[in-house]
């Protein structure tokens, strides 16, 4: 099986509709003018690149990266990952570390020093991220906010 990357596009909205729906099954599905309103702003946004993998002709994979400046570390910047996600069919194929060898180029490309991302509290997905040369260093915090 072939696996490409490549940054998404407004054609492949529902493709990454799709995917999210897989990611957080709970959520209630966008409406199209709301879903194509957060991609006008997700596409519109400095340093935003969501990144999909293709396998069989189809959109498989994405990851969403956000290069973020930063006034430390000689003013070089941070890559920050989220809303990783391979559809359930394309598992264990390859396609999640091709996304995230995707992702550390485009770091890598934008002169960041560090990928950095949260990851569930599940064991398959930590050994998925060691994989791929990411190492558990820090503890992560969140609030939800409602």
């Amino acid at each position: 099986m072939k696996i490409t990357t490549r940054a998404a596009g407004a054609a492949d909205l529902g493709a990454l509709l799709g995917l999210y729906g897989e990611l957080n099954p709970d959520d209630a599905p966008l409406s199209q003018g709301t879903a194509d309103a957060v991609w006008a702003a997700i596409s519109g946004q400095q340093g935003r690149t969501v990144l999909v993998a293709e396998a069989d002709g189809a959109v498989a994979g994405t990851v969403d990266c956000v290069v973020m400046p930063n006034l430390t570390r000689g003013g070089r910047a941070i890559l920050f990952v989220e809303n990783v996600v391979v559809a359930g069919r394309f598992q264990r194929r390859g396609v999640g570390r091709r996304l995230m060898e995707a992702a550390v180029r485009l770091g890598e490309s934008a002169g960041c020093y560090k990928v950095q991302l949260l990851a569930a509290d599940d064991e398959y997905v930590h050994r998925f991220y060691e994989a791929c040369g990411f190492k558990a260093l820090a503890q992560g915090f969140r609030r939800y906010v409602e």
